[in-house]
């Protein structure tokens, strides 16, 4: 079948006809049924009332059979152009968040009908990250005037509120000064932009395709988007008069944010390791240690503790001084003990037992007293089978070099194009054959070079090609060869015929609980093979979770994936906005915590069809995520058992999240949520799945979107050789 815009136009002009039309039917039955009066029917015979009734009763059943006709004719018009929508990419700075948007609206929005687009960074190395955190940038000298209405401004910013003071002074002395004339363009929509503004003086007006949307005014902030990763300007916004403005560039922005944490992070875990009780942790747990500390202040004469009170807590100066005292038997009076200091701990008996304090701490610093502080429930979340290795798939070895060995002599050549399953941001998914080998079918992902050099992503695609060259799980799309030429990169995996979930859950509305929790299940099991080799996949929604012939869901696209060093985190922001967790968003630094966000934010949309985080454009969504899952309304339909293991997953701190504690991801299979639910036959194959898609052949592609053919034409050469591994 040829989609065209045409068809769309006339799918929908069809679908608001025969809303009409229903009406119509509906008032013909009513007319029909009251033709007959009961004057009229007093002066025929019984012989004639029959007939007139059957007569009656047969265009009444007629009626209502054209009805149904016309609604499974609406239902199935509203599918294609639910389709056509899914298709065609037009217009999708405004489409692609259907739902308006609202914080809580979650499934009460209608569903999303267009595929969620990824979008990344350029990848950061454990050497560029070093580089860019001794990296000093530039001050520039700004009266004190200036200085505090940047920083009202950012304080004032949905999104730059949520950063730290300290973050906030540094941004404040790297803003240099840009000056614009009445009329000039400052940010032109379409454009690539990298660089966020405050103004100070003037006014700017901002505008959509050519329409007048708003005037800002001084104190305000603009252009913020840019500075998360680089991406096309939404909007216009023009000198309406002449303008002082207040600019900073992405990377340099970017880097003041997670230098932040990183140093922060150095300086916490080098505290943990004077600890006595924390000193044979390996590094991987006192990072995890350093992530949940928090810091607390107390004035001078404060007390910390009291003798006599029980404690759980731990604590460790981080500035200023306190002194120990002990209250003298039979006497009110205290007696000082000795002074401690900034790296100094007390309280460490805490985390070991029920404590019975047995001196007074008390703030003993002019600027007061700042400590981090550790509770005895959350250190033992934390301290425990941190460090199990999980050898469920120890075999897998053996079955890469039988897959490799099988299709080491496959050549491109060989490969027959069927039809197109997808379409991606480097290309597309063909349905192939090889040639004399009618009996299976493959998925071929073409991926083109210039548009991976351009967006600077080489480095997620050879990270793409190596965990899923290594990977073998019944639950993780197989990849079996690699193979290119001067234009393209090309992927040769397994054909999953059942279609994406998303196709399903688009057509379907939503999920029931049980099919939601097959689903989802599915995904932890990819996740647990992933995890336990330290591996973060960072893109999980339903368009990336494909249906075997079987029914089984099988996690792909690995482009986001990263293998990260023990206990390290990694810093480029890359995700799909509707799912990407608030530590991607403020640049803190993330790791596999990041996937149990996304996994909460999955089981939410399968039940209700709408992300519970959903903005009309990309930075209303990560403003709606920072304000975390509590201000979500959660739907009727979402049961409390799967709103406590969807709450639980998205939380703020990503070390509090389920799966990330000390039971690891078992702490989400053993959830209530999942009470019953048979996990072995999961792993087995042996459960029946809640959908059973129809396969006809291996050459089957019903379950696909059909997809226009690609309009661009071939690519330019790419003869770098950076692909060279490949």
């Amino acid at each position: 079948m040829r989609v065209c815009f045409d068809s769309l136009c006339f799918a929908s002009n069809r679908l608001a006809e025969d809303g009409d039309d229903e009406n119509n039917q509906e008032a013909v039955i009513v007319k029909d049924i009251s033709v007959i009066t009961s004057e009229e029917m007093a002066t025929m015979s019984s012989g004639e009332v029959q007939t007139a009734l059957r007569e009656r009763d047969a265009r009444i059943a007629e009626l209502e059979a054209q009805l149904r006709a016309k609604e499974e004719q609406i239902v199935s018009l509203r599918s294609h152009l639910d389709m056509f929508q899914s298709v065609f990419p037009y217009h999708q700075h405004n489409n692609n968040h259907l739902n308006g948007g609202h914080v809580g609206e979650g499934a009460a929005g209608r569903p999303r009908k267009q595929r969620a687009q990824g979008i990344s960074a350029e990848p950061q190395t454990l050497s560029t990250i070093q580089e860019l955190s001794q990296h000093k940038f530039p001050t520039y000298p700004k009266n004190d005037r200036s200085r505090d209405l940047i920083k009202a401004a950012i304080l004032d910013n949905d999104f730059m509120k949520n950063l730290e003071l300290t973050q906030i002074r540094e941004i404040v002395d790297c803003m240099y000064p840009v000056e614009y004339a009445a009329g000039s363009l400052i940010i032109k929509e379409g454009d690539v932009g990298s660089i966020v503004y405050v103004m100070e003086e003037g006014r700017v007006e901002v505008s959509r395709e050519h329409k007048y949307l708003s005037t800002l005014a001084p104190g305000k902030v603009f252009g913020e988007l840019a500075i998360l990763y680089n991406c096309k300007r939404t909007a216009t916004i023009k000198a309406a008069s002449d303008c002082k403005l207040w600019a900073i560039e992405r990377q340099c922005f970017q880097t003041i944010m997670m230098r932040t944490g990183l140093i922060r992070q150095a300086e916490y875990t080098d505290f943990l390791k004077s600890v006595p009780i924390f000193k044979n942790l390996p590094e991987e747990t006192l990072i995890k240690i350093s992530d949940v500390l928090e810091e607390t202040f107390y004035n001078e004469g404060d007390y910390i503790i009291r003798q006599g009170a029980r404690g759980d807590t731990f604590f460790i100066i981080s500035k200023g001084k306190v002194k120990v005292t002990m209250k003298q038997p039979n006497s009110n009076d205290e007696k000082f003990i000795r002074q401690l200091r900034k790296g100094d701990f007390f309280g460490e008996k805490a985390l070991q037992g029920d404590d019975l304090r047995t001196a007074n701490i008390v703030a003993d610093d002019p600027e007061g007293v700042s400590c981090l502080v550790i509770d005895r429930e959350t250190f033992n979340q934390l301290i425990s089978s941190l460090d199990e290795i999980r050898t469920r798939y120890k075999d897998e070895g053996i079955e890469r070099r039988r897959i490799n060995e099988e299709f080491s002599e496959v050549r491109l050549s060989e490969l027959r194009v069927l039809a197109t399953l997808g379409v991606g941001g480097f290309g597309r998914v063909e349905l192939v054959q090889v040639a004399h080998d009618p009996s299976r079918s493959f998925a071929l992902k073409q991926m083109k070079k210039s548009q991976i050099v351009e967006t600077r992503q080489q480095q997620h695609i050879m990270s793409e090609k190596e965990i899923m060259g290594e990977a073998n799980c019944d639950f993780i799309v197989k990849l079996f060869k690699t193979f290119k030429d001067r234009k393209y990169l090309y992927m040769l995996m397994e054909s999953c015929l059942g279609g994406e979930l998303w196709t399903i859950l688009r057509d379907k509305g939503h999920f029931d609980d049980s099919t939601t929790r097959f689903y989802t299940a599915c995904v932890v099991e990819a996740f647990d093979y992933l995890h336990s080799r330290n591996i973060i996949y960072r893109d999980l929604k339903p368009e990336n979770l494909l249906l075997d012939v079987n029914g089984y869901v099988k996690l792909v696209d690995f482009g986001f994936a990263k293998k990260l060093m023990h206990g390290r985190k990694t810093w480029t922001f890359c995700g799909t906005p509707e799912y990407v967790a608030p530590e991607v968003i403020l640049n803190r630094g993330h790791d596999i915590s990041a996937d149990y966000w996304s996994l909460g934010v999955l089981m939410f949309e399968l039940l209700t069809g709408t992300p519970p985080f959903t903005g009309a454009d990309p930075m209303k969504t990560y403003n709606i995520i920072l304000k975390g899952i509590d201000a979500i309304e959660f739907p009727r339909n979402i049961t409390r058992n799967a709103t406590v293991l969807i709450k639980k997953l998205c939380r703020d701190n990503p070390a509090e999240r389920l799966g990330y504690q000390k039971g690891g991801i078992s702490e989400i299979q053993k959830h209530k949520w999942f009470d019953g639910f048979n996990w072995e036959g999961l792993r087995a194959m042996t459960l029946i799945p809640p959908i059973l898609p129809k396969v006809r052949s291996v050459i089957d592609t019903s379950n696909f979107d059909p997809y226009p053919p690609d309009s661009e034409g071939p690519p330019p050469d790419d003869l770098t050789g950076w692909d060279s591994e490949f």
